[in-house]
């Protein structure tokens, strides 16, 4: 099977379409608290003008992607942000439809990202964050061989309660000896 850094064994891995709005409309408040915060609702012009100032791009190496199916169905969205490339780090967000939790599909996202953004862009580490409430995304973070690094306690308010923001790591290195250079 030819190798391809955004095709997984599941999914594709494809740049934002105007017609993802239904994605972005169909993420429910946890994955709304557990990338950012709950936002007031908006109009959909609003939410129209954020979509397309996604697909503008950003600057540098940051980027989203939106992640299907083979069979074309939306499953959710990865995006990179704060990529120095001077430092070779970068963070990672991650949203998935509530039907699509709990199968793998953000393991496979984040792999299919972390490979590119070492082995093409030459990053050496990757930095993501986890509030402490999404027990989900720890157990993720952990099970793929990420180090937790930190803990800053009580940085975000949500449903009523401060909680602390986990970080953690992975270098480039780390990455190769669990997965080496090739998607299987």
């Amino acid at each position: 099977m030819p190798f391809h850094y955004w095709r997984t064994n599941r999914l594709t891995l494809r740049a934002l379409l105007a017609s993802d709005i239904t994605l972005f409309q169909n993420l429910d408040d946890e994955v709304n608290r557990n990338v950012d915060m709950i936002h007031f609702p908006q109009a959909p012009e609003k939410q129209m003008q954020w979509l397309e100032s996604e697909q503008r791009g950003k600057i540098g190496d940051v980027f989203r992607w939106v992640a299907e199916t083979h069979d074309g169905e939306l499953v959710g969205t990865i995006n990179t942000f704060a990529c120095n490339k001077r430092y070779g780090t970068f963070k990672y967000g991650i949203a998935l439809l509530p039907e699509h939790r709990s199968k793998g599909y953000a393991a496979e996202m984040i792999r299919a990202v972390l490979r590119f953004y070492f082995h093409e862009l030459n990053y050496n580490k990757a930095t993501p964050h986890v509030y402490s409430f999404n027990a989900a995304s720890i157990r993720l973070h952990e099970k793929l061989g990420f180090m937790q690094e930190g803990r800053l306690r009580e940085m975000i308010y949500t449903d009523g309660e401060y909680h602390d923001e986990i970080h953690f790591g992975m270098t480039a290195s780390e990455f190769g000896q669990l997965y080496g250079k090739r998607m299987s």
